[in-house]
């Protein structure tokens, strides 16, 4: 069965699945457009280029009713809502063709697409944890896939999470604001690792009040009560502010955990879904709190796998599989054949020793390598790539990408070396888990609080990837390098020629290399440096591996 999947709101996306294959995952914010943008017009060819024929079933996700369209109200399921009642059935044409139309709530795409993607048989019984912006819950999933919610833990888990850094920024108008702003959950995540101390003050126990008050909608604007207390607007490098940071961080996991504790006994599998399953510090707690079996958390937990979810839960009412294969490498191919002023470049066929000699000796590379990653994190195919070993590398890298300097850069590392240096007992592919540094040399990719938001690599996950890691150990003895995101502050990754080498001319990279092929950026200092202290004639050729 074929099924075209799309959510066309915030996070916007189209899924297509071919016989339980996930063919393409296709999101509205790549190709350097805005984070969270809705779906487009541009979108659609992108997805009909994915059919080699008509699908057999469209599917909408849920979302919230619009009075712009209430006719078509019959035709969407809504936000909530997770038993077989919520879901819409009918048909369609499309290109000429009868389909099957489907339709279930947002709620249901998180956890279908929690359970779909992961590895669990069918009919393996297990609880599911949603917590995002709007829905903080507990459910249980049994052996035939009946989705009962156990708890409304907490409304608004994300937003309460985001609303803290809104409070201390002075930057934020929060007289005015509705809701928190959507980049403030990540960088809070960053400021809560700064955390000195535990205990809150009376002030601040006044705050985690409000914070965590039992209601529907928490308005930023409301802050404006806390107006008097010392952390209000007080400023983001405040160490005060920062320890609360983590205080409140702290304070919502446990009011999640400790439902947990209390009530889940069975010792089954957890599944972690939603935008705050982004959150590798409350991930790694889940999966050291030892009550459950497993844990498993999707790459796209936040929004950007609702479509996916959305096709999942087709696919389980039409034909009873609930499971899919799939790869996170399942975006779009990158577009190199776009123009571009190739005079500001010395043009390379290169090989990965070359390249690891360049990112040795401080240079810093974009690096495009086949389909990009499905979700928001780069997996090392649209990643700046750079040397791990100094704290100046994080600090320029933060300069690059136009983040505040508090932010820490992620390491990728070969996973047979994961173990000896950050205490990883096993792949961790996605980024979604933190681990413990154990060494002082890589500083680059070392947290204040000495953790490292870890990827690993295999030669079967990301086989460039892994050759270039091996290259870079065979010259530093260590098979780890930075790797962040390739994207325009506040954009999806970059994914055309044109828009990757205006990023490498305005934010300074040294250059870039896409499928092998290398762009050396002729006015970067540290590359005409490069140059000068080795044999490499600018714009030669060199045998690819």
């Amino acid at each position: 069965m074929k099924i075209l999947s799309f959510n066309p709101g915030h996070d916007g996306a189209f899924a297509y699945l071919d016989d339980g294959h996930l063919v393409a995952s296709i999101e509205a914010e790549k190709h350097s457009r805005y984070r969270h943008s809705t779906l487009s017009i541009p979108d659609v060819f992108s997805a009909l280029a994915e059919l080699k024929e008509v699908p057999d079933v469209l599917c909408r996700g849920g979302w919230w009713p619009s009075e712009g369209y209430l006719s078509e109200h019959r035709f969407q399921a809504g936000y909530h809502g997770v038993s077989n009642s919520d879901i819409i059935v009918g048909s369609q044409r499309l290109l000429g063709k009868a389909v099957r139309y489907f339709s279930s709530s947002h709620e249901r795409s998180h956890l279908l697409c929690a359970f779909g993607m992961s590895n669990l048989p069918k009919g393996t019984p297990c609880y599911a944890l949603l917590w995002e912006g709007v829905i903080g819950s507990f459910y249980k999933i049994d052996a035939a896939l009946n989705l009962i919610k156990l708890a409304d833990v907490m409304p608004e888990p994300g937003h309460r999470y985001a609303l803290l850094y809104g409070l201390g920024d002075p930057t934020f108008d929060k007289s005015v604001a509705e809701f928190s702003r959507f980049s403030d959950a990540g960088k809070l995540m960053a400021l809560a690792s700064f955390s000195k101390r535990r205990k809150p003050s009376d002030d601040e126990e006044k705050i985690i009040e409000f914070l965590m008050q039992d209601c529907l909608h928490l308005k930023p604007k409301e802050c404006e009560t806390l107006r008097h207390y010392r952390h209000y607007n007080v400023g983001l490098d405040d160490q005060e502010f920062r320890n609360f940071a983590g205080i409140v961080s702290d304070k919502i996991f446990d009011r999640f955990y400790q439902y947990a504790k209390s009530n889940m006994k069975e010792r089954i599998p957890l599944l972690i879904s939603g935008g705050c399953g982004l959150n590798c510090d409350w991930n790694t707690k889940w999966r050291e709190a030892d009550l459950f079996s497993e844990v498993f958390v999707p790459p796209v937990a936040n929004d950007s796998g609702s479509a996916i979810g959305t096709a999942i839960d087709a696919q389980f009412h039409f034909t009873g599989n609930p499971k899919i294969n799939w790869n996170v490498y399942s975006g779009l191919e990158f577009i190199a054949s776009d123009t571009f002023d190739s005079s500001l470049f010395d043009e390379y066929e290169t090989n990965f020793t070359m390249i690891a000699e360049m990112l040795a000796n401080n240079l810093i590379i974009g690096w495009v390598n086949g389909k990009y990653e499905i979700g928001p994190r780069a997996l090392g195919n649209r990643s700046i790539l750079a040397s791990p070993f100094e704290e100046k590398t994080r600090e320029r890298l933060n300069q690059i990408k136009q983040r505040e300097q508090f932010r820490p850069i992620a390491p990728v590392c070969l996973e047979e070396d994961a173990e000896r240096w950050f205490g990883c007992h096993g792949p961790s592919p996605f980024m979604l888990y933190t681990q413990l540094v154990s060494t002082d040399a890589l500083a680059a990719v070392t947290h204040v609080n000495r953790t490292a938001r870890i990827q690993t690599v295999s030669s079967v996950t990301n086989s460039p990837l892994y050759k270039l890691l091996m290259a870079f150990k065979a010259l530093t003895g260590y098979g780890i390098l930075c790797n962040t995101s390739l994207n325009f502050k506040g954009r999806g990754f970059i994914n055309n020629i044109t828009d990757l080498s205006a990023y490498t001319i305005d934010r300074n990279l040294d250059g870039f290399v896409i499928e092998g092929r290398g762009y050396m950026l002729k006015s970067s200092k540290n590359y005409q440096a490069y140059l000068n202290k080795t044999n490499l004639v600018a714009g030669s050729g060199a045998v690819t591996d």
